[in-house]
């Protein structure tokens, strides 16, 4: 976990403002300490505009973004633009890392099993047939994707979809992070749909500090589990788990988290994973990777990079927890009294 290079700044102003609206399927949510002479409106601006590019970006749900228009390209080498190139690039490096855990060319995965543009499979239908996964696998698959670095292009092999919702959201929090930064707002936190971010102190000098949500069904017999509370001090921490989009079918629950080894979703019993970083998007990320490895696998990865990570994994005798010597430490830091 990595230590703070400075403290932080002196917050710009004395009062706090919360902001909130709607965007990716869920809802977004910043507070901050505003700058002389910003407006609430100003600032709403600033972060729809870069929630507004991440989707012309990254949306699947939105025929005319970037991922889209390499989603439905022939064969051959799609330029793509700085930004989408940088978060792709980042996806493909972490896949090396983790041996595939996680995938960005599961798109047409996604779609199957019911969690992509095509929409939710119906209650009553049948799952998908092993020909059906066959076939969305052999058009997946991260080695397949070859990045051109002098033309600034990917190149689509035919029929491959790429899915980032794995890393967008993270990608956002740390756009938005940016843009306030800039604008003067360098205190503040921001949250989209359980992807958060934190930076500076507020006026009284304290941190931000947030609840780790635990999964439905967490809480022991004798009562619920005492609330995990961390800062967010030029901080961020991302929470995956199983709860979040899901669908049932004959008394199973099926989540939204595909392991693309496997062409199926996760089946792990992996309930959460947890993960501090430096940046949302990487957060983002290796949340979901560490989701799919699961619980022992994911615990000794995440070590090895010195990551700050949580796996909560259901049991026949409840939720058991997996933590990471940084997550330890980083708890030991923190002030439970908050």
């Amino acid at each position: 976990m990595p230590a703070l290079e400075r403290a932080p700044e002196k917050p710009p102003g004395h009062e706090v403002w919360s902001l909130a609206g709607d965007t990716m399927g869920t809802v977004w949510s910043v507070r901050l300490v505003a700058p002389p002479g910003a407006t609430e409106a100003g600032l709403t601006a600033a972060i729809q505009s870069e929630l507004d590019t991440v989707i012309a970006l990254f949306s699947p749900w939105d025929p005319t973004s970037e991922i889209s228009r390499f989603n439905t390209a022939p064969a051959g080498p799609v330029v793509l633009s700085a930004a989408f190139w940088t978060v792709l690039e980042a996806a493909l490096d972490l896949a090396d890392d983790t041996d595939g855990a996680v995938d960005p060319t599961l798109g047409a995965l996604v779609d199957l099993w019911g969690f992509g543009p095509p929409g939710l499979r119906p209650e009553h239908a049948a799952l998908p047939s092993a020909a059906e996964v066959t076939a969305a696998l052999a058009v997946s698959g991260w080695q397949r994707l070859r990045l051109d670095t002098t033309a600034g292009a990917a190149l689509q092999p035919g029929g491959l979809r790429l899915d980032l919702s794995g890393i967008a959201k993270g990608h956002a929090v740390d756009r938005i992070s940016e843009a306030l930064t800039r604008l003067g707002a360098t205190s503040h936190l921001i949250e989209i749909g359980g992807e958060l971010r934190g930076a500076g102190v507020k006026p009284d000098g304290q941190p931000w500090w947030i609840g780790l949500e635990p999964p439905p069904g967490a809480s022991p017999p004798a009562g619920p589990v005492p609330r995990t509370v961390a800062a967010l001090a030029d901080l961020a921490v991302a929470t995956s788990g199983d709860w979040r989009r899901a669908f049932a079918h004959d008394g199973y629950l099926y989540p939204h988290t595909i392991d693309g080894r496997t062409g199926h979703p996760i089946t792990n019993g992996v309930a959460s994973v947890t993960v501090f970083h430096t940046s949302a998007m990487m957060a983002d990320a290796w949340a979901t990777a560490l989701t799919v490895l699961g619980p022992e696998d994911a615990t000794d990865l995440a070590t090895a990079h010195g990551l700050a990570a949580q796996v909560l994994t259901r049991t026949p005798r409840g939720v058991t927890e997996h933590l990471t010597p940084a997550f330890r430490a980083l708890m030991e830091d923190e002030d439970p009294s908050a």
